[in-house]
């Protein structure tokens, strides 16, 4: 016999087994229970039952659908945002090559219009220069045959005198014939001079041969008649004799301002007329005494 035989047991009573129940509801919304018992005394106590409710599997599906439809309307969302910013991003890209090439097309036309107007200018330019050439070869040819003929009417001037002087008659009558020829030989060269240059252009300070101020006109006019004369419009003016503007002749000098201070000269022409070089508008011309009514006149001749 074991010695431990009539040891009484001091081990505690077992426990009874615990229970389980799991009750689930399908389809209709039941609530599952799960039931735990177990014994917390010895097998003859009464068991301990706990009781846990768990959602249903019907609202788990309704959640999960919802979170699921949710995520898909937010991805769509999100795909929708992403297209509308492409499609700004590429309108932005067309209209801006639009404007580019609307720029590049009103810059073509802009040059173009230049290079028009340019052309037209040029061609206006060359136009006038063609005219003022023309205009210039008349004024040199006319000039020419002025001055031919100023020549051709010295050489008679001059013989008519070389006559006079060997006529027979008395030798003061001779003097004074020879008097009255050569100065009418002279102011007709002054006079043919001065017409020969009408057209000239003004140039202050101006002594030919194609342009003039008005006191380098008369000196050249009186030069080519083989009479100088100073620069000066007022030393002009002061030289010679005062004569009246009703008793003028061709080749007098006429003047603007007095006669010690005078500011513009001229030839008288005859016919009531003069020729000037008046200013960088008009040129040289010939023109009325009434146009503009000089101040007085001297004689040179």
């Amino acid at each position: 016999m074991s010695h431990t035989a009539h040891i009484p047991s001091h081990r505690k009573p077992r426990r009874s087994a615990s229970k389980l129940a799991l009750r689930a509801g399908v389809a209709g919304g039941v609530l599952s229970t799960i039931a735990v018992a177990g014994a917390a005394g010895p097998a003859s106590a009464e068991p301990v039952t706990e009781t846990i409710e768990m959602p249903t599997l019907g609202s788990l599906g309704t959640d999960l659908s919802s979170a699921v439809a949710a995520s898909a309307e937010a991805s769509q969302q999100e795909a929708l945002g992403q297209s509308l910013e492409a499609q700004e991003a590429a309108a932005l890209q067309t209209a801006a090559k639009e404007a580019k090439k609307a720029k590049a097309e009103a810059d073509r036309k802009a040059e173009a219009e230049r290079a028009e107007k340019a052309r037209q200018e040029a061609e206006a330019k060359a136009e006038r220069e063609r005219a003022e050439a023309r205009a210039e070869a008349q004024a040199r040819a006319s000039r020419d045959s002025a001055r031919t003929q100023l020549s051709t009417t010295s050489a008679s001037s001059q013989s008519d005198s070389g006559s006079g002087s060997s006529n027979d008659s008395g030798s003061s009558a001779g003097s004074s014939s020879e008097s009255t020829q050569v100065s009418s030989g002279t102011a007709a060269s002054i006079v043919a001079f001065a017409r020969a240059q009408v057209g000239d252009a003004y140039v202050t300070g101006g002594t030919g041969p194609n342009s003039w101020d008005c006191s380098g006109l008369v000196q050249a006019a009186y030069a080519a008649a083989g009479i100088d004369l100073p620069r000066i419009s007022y030393q002009q003016s002061s030289m010679g004799t005062s004569v009246s503007l009703s008793n003028l002749q061709p080749g007098d000098v006429l003047y603007w301002g007095s006669r010690s201070g005078s500011y513009h000269v001229a030839i008288y022409v005859g016919g009531g007329k003069y020729v000037g070089a008046q200013n960088s508008s008009t040129g040289v011309v010939e023109r009325s005494l009434d146009w503009d009514p000089p101040s007085g006149a001297v004689r040179l001749l």
